[in-house]
């Protein structure tokens, strides 16, 4: 399993995928507990008896921030990350920077949602490392 870097690459993407759809859904449920909404017609069907509101309440917007955060880091990873593998990364090289990268996301959702610092700004140097390496290597590879 280690030495196939297109099960890296699949088993990576569901797990960042997930993460993106579980900040989704928790911004609806935290919009549910401040029983607001941006939309009219929500507040008469889908959250019925909430408030139409033209402020996002505040933990609601961190849950947003968090998700905005998560998708403009993982869709261009994913774009690099499948131009690694394609360019015919090593299993074990694929796991260790596509692995890395997942791993830093998901944790720093983790720390988003939660305000904890300064470990959420330490990880997303993490990201930001893993996505520079994916990079470099893929760069090497493509050149070389």
């Amino acid at each position: 399993m280690l030495s196939d870097p297109s099960k890296a690459y699949a088993i990576c993407t569901l797990i960042l995928c997930l993460n993106m759809t579980v900040l989704w859904l928790a911004s609806g449920a935290v919009r549910g507990k401040t029983k607001t909404t941006p939309n009219p017609e929500d507040a008469k069907t889908v959250v019925k008896g909430s408030a139409v509101a033209d402020e996002t309440p505040p933990e609601v917007a961190r849950v947003l921030r968090a998700h905005t955060n998560t998708v403009v880091n993982t869709v261009p990873f994913l774009f690099v990350a499948q131009v690694y593998v394609a360019a015919g990364a090593s299993g074990e090289m694929a796991w260790a920077l596509i692995g890395t990268f997942t791993a830093a996301r998901v944790l720093y959702s983790f720390f988003y949602l939660n305000g904890v610092q300064p470990w959420r700004t330490l990880i997303f140097g993490v990201g930001v490392l893993a996505t520079l390496a994916t990079m470099v290597h893929a760069t090497i590879l493509l050149l070389g």
